[in-house]
């Protein structure tokens, strides 16, 4: 990876060479992957391998690692939901919508960056139209408005220089510099490493444990062969904090529109110091405490193993493996390393809120479903390629990313790390908010899903980009609601959230004008599984959301075939009686008062539309 220091900016400003941009232009040009290419990582590089754990509270995400099903149990909440090794040929259920058809990313575009007071951008665009990203200096505070940057943390009051030794006590980043600085010279063992996140976070010192990085270091560091060389590396990546954020990072808090766009650089820097825990504040999840309401970001909850587990250690240290792949990628100093591989690109975070006033009133929206290709087979990550992919997220982002979890939401935020660098600055989702986050990469490829997920190798990602140097990969991050009680889903109230959240993924970006044509969506099982949620029924949710959204959709059933045809023939029925959103939306609420009596879902809903259809 390149690094833009002033030098880089100066060649910038008066470049003598552009052989690197023209070639890197070429180079994606001539890679262009088909719509619904699998983009497999090459034989070559496949690899020797083949919600937080906060102290005082379970997040989501790592809940429900310890009860999801299998990777053949279909009703799972997205079995292999973003695999990069199913097949790639899905299985077309009836007269379903050719994938073909579908709207992309590519043809539709991502939406425009705009410079407004909601979004901040962290990059010097002037010197994006040269060939080479640099920072945008700017402000830079430190406040609960805005992330805490570790090399801004304030001297605590009261340490004056001492009379007699006229030395001041060091601050926290000197001695965070200092520690690093010893693991930029190599030479290290996992105990340096240990004693060097140590000497910073002393608080700590009888909470933390680095099981999991002995884990790796005893077992895996064989195969993979890269800590020696990684570790010094991302201690130097860590300490360019200062010179590659120069303005500061907002906080995405609830019931805000912002976005941030970042650097792959900027990102890559930003998790470095989560790796080496330096975020000050971020420790402490108790109530009442500064960040009780976003997920932990600092990853000393991934390095220990409390309870001691030796199957959840051996998990966690292929999530360990996938990130130090990443890190591999991001500090790789090659001349030739291939264009499409470089992470100098650009990816744009965006929380979205919809106010309860413009949600829709769903007992009178007269559109129509929109086109739905249905698939037993792949997945949203692979075959779903080009559309907006749903990820079916935990209130906190990342779910249990940084902990035991290993469902879809994990796996994603694994083989895309920069997604992790969200739960920095993004507070928990609240029922009427999203999360979308535009041109993240793909760094690593998995087999096997929660408890059998293994690390399978290095990914190859050539998406093309758009004039951003944003690829085109856009995730849009929605929560569904956890039923401890599965009946509890079929109520009116439920199913009005259900809606109004897929809704706020799905919606046009208001700047987009209402002819142009949008992505279509592709999503499955969202908040089935261990949550308790039947996908009969999200199903239908989210094909009225899209309706309403004016969206198309694939639905992966991620091999339940019998789901998908009961789907595909569903569909067909309420296309035929040509059934608008509200008609449905009675239907539904009607249903809520049978459902606990086990009346089949679509049974119930064909005898209501067949009766209404009867009277138009």
């Amino acid at each position: 990876m390149s690094h833009n220091d002033s030098s880089q900016v100066r060649n910038c400003l008066n470049p003598t060479d552009k052989s690197d941009t023209t070639k890197a232009s070429a180079g994606e040009t001539s890679q262009k992957p088909p719509q619904n290419d699998s983009r497999k990582p090459s034989c070559s590089e496949s690899g020797a391998g083949g919600a937080t754990n906060h102290p005082q509270r379970t997040e989501p995400g790592d809940r429900r690692a310890a009860n999801q099903p299998s990777q053949h149990q279909s009703m799972g909440e997205g079995s292999r939901a973003y695999s990069l090794n199913t097949p790639t040929s899905g299985v077309r259920t009836g007269n379903t919508y050719p994938f073909s058809k579908l709207e992309t990313l590519q043809a539709c575009g991502m939406g425009r960056l705009s410079f407004i007071r909601d979004h901040t951008v962290l990059i010097n665009t002037e010197y994006l139209g040269k060939g080479c990203i640099a920072p945008h200096t700017g402000k830079i505070v430190w406040d609960g408005l805005h992330v805490k940057l570790p090399h801004l943390y304030p001297q605590p009051a009261g340490h004056q220089t001492s009379h007699k030794t006229h030395h001041a006590p060091l601050s926290r980043w000197s001695v965070t510099c200092n520690a690093l600085k010893q693991l930029t010279r190599g030479h290290f063992s996992i105990g340096d490493v240990q004693t060097a996140i140590m000497d910073y976070n002393s608080d700590y010192k009888n909470k933390w444990t680095f099981e999991v990085l002995y884990h790796y270091a005893q077992r895996l560091q064989k195969e993979d062969n890269n800590l020696e060389t990684v570790i010094p590396k991302m201690a130097k990546l860590a300490l360019e904090l200062p010179e590659l954020i120069k303005k500061s990072i907002p906080l995405l808090r609830s019931q805000q529109n912002k976005s941030i766009t970042l650097s792959q650089q900027q990102i890559s820097c930003l998790l470095a110091n989560a790796f080496f825990c330096t975020f000050p504040h971020r420790n402490n999840t108790k109530p009442g405490s500064e960040y009780e309401t976003f997920p932990t970001i600092n990853f000393s909850s991934l390095f220990g193993n409390h309870p001691k587990d030796a199957t959840k250690e051996a998990q966690k240290a292929q999530k360990l493996r996938a990130i130090l792949q990443y890190f591999h990628t991001v500090t790789k100093e090659d001349p030739h390393l291939s264009a499409v591989e470089k992470p100098d690109g650009v990816v744009t975070f965006e929380r979205i809120c919809i106010p309860k006033k413009e949600l829709p009133i769903w007992k009178a929206e007269k559109k129509l479903l929109k086109n739905l290709h249905v698939s037993s087979k792949g997945s949203i990550e692979e075959e779903g390629s080009g559309l907006l992919q749903v990820d079916f997220a935990s209130k906190y982002i990342g779910g249990g990313v940084l902990g035991t979890g290993l469902v879809q939401e994990e796996i994603l935020f694994l083989m895309s790390p920069e997604l992790i660098v969200s739960r920095l600055f993004t507070e928990k989702l609240d029922h009427n908010e999203c999360l979308k986050i535009t041109g993240a990469q793909i760094y690593s490829s998995y087999s096997g899903y929660s408890r059998s997920f293994e690390w399978d190798g290095p990914y190859h990602d050539i998406t093309k980009r758009d004039t951003w140097r944003r690829r085109y990969r856009q995730i849009v991050a929605i929560d569904a609601l956890d039923f401890k009680n599965t009946t509890d889903q079929y109520t009116k109230d439920n199913i009005t959230r259900e809606l109004n959240k897929a809704y706020v993924g799905f919606r046009r970006d208001p700047d987009i004008p209402p002819e142009d044509s949008l992505p279509a969506i592709a999503t499955g099982n969202w908040g089935c599984g261990a949550f308790g949620g039947d996908p009969k029924l999200k199903a239908l949710i989210q094909l009225m959301a899209a309706a309403v959204a004016d969206r198309d959709m694939a639905y992966f059933t991620f091999g339940n075939d019998s789901l998908a045809k009961e789907l595909q023939n569903a569909y067909n029925h309420l296309k035929t009686n040509k059934v608008t959103v509200d008609i449905l939306h009675k239907a539904l609420m009607d249903y809520c008062g049978h459902a606990r009596v086990g009346t089949d879902l679509y049974a119930f809903i064909f005898k209501k539309i067949g009766l209404q259809a009867s009277q138009l």
